[in-house]
């Protein structure tokens, strides 16, 4: 038997990401995107002679780690002015987003991940089960030293 998703607000057999452009979703359609993995909350140092991105395993003060979210996500780029509120102008060139990042992914016009929660009616299992996101395998920025010793691959 051959199943497939049907998007209950438009009866379309394919889900809003495949249908429509970043540009063209909703406010509610766009932040539905985020999986919660917490990824773009890891800091990072860039080359600047290659522009080459190395994620480390710190993360700003302002994540709660144990939901993966940021505690103050509303005014987050008030509080710490280097945050990124993502837009589809951040995304015409997104090689600093983590790969898996579903706005990455679908800039670059690839699919969601299989773990994704869009593909599982919001629910963040697989992704959590399958190890997608930063919890537990952080520091926060307030307790770490030197940064470079806190490269990760596992990005």
């Amino acid at each position: 038997m051959t199943t497939r998703h049907i998007d209950t607000m438009t009866q379309s057999p394919d889900p809003f990401w495949k249908r429509l452009s970043l540009d063209e979703m909703t406010r509610e359609q766009w932040e539905s995107l985020c999986d919660g993995c917490a990824k773009c909350c890891l800091q990072k140092l860039e080359d600047e002679d290659t522009s080459e991105i190395f994620f480390t395993n710190i993360v700003c003060d302002l994540l709660d780690l144990e939901h993966c979210r940021c505690t103050h996500y509303k005014d987050r780029s008030i509080r710490v002015p280097n945050c990124v509120t993502l837009t589809t102008d951040d995304l015409r060139d997104p090689y600093w987003l983590p790969p898996s990042c579903a706005y990455r992914l679908l800039a670059e016009q690839q699919d969601l991940p299989d773990w994704h929660p869009l593909n599982h009616q919001g629910d963040t299992g697989p992704m959590i089960l399958g190890g997608h996101t930063i919890h537990g395998r952080v520091v926060r920025e307030e307790d770490a030293d030197d940064w470079e010793h806190h490269l990760i691959d596992w990005v």
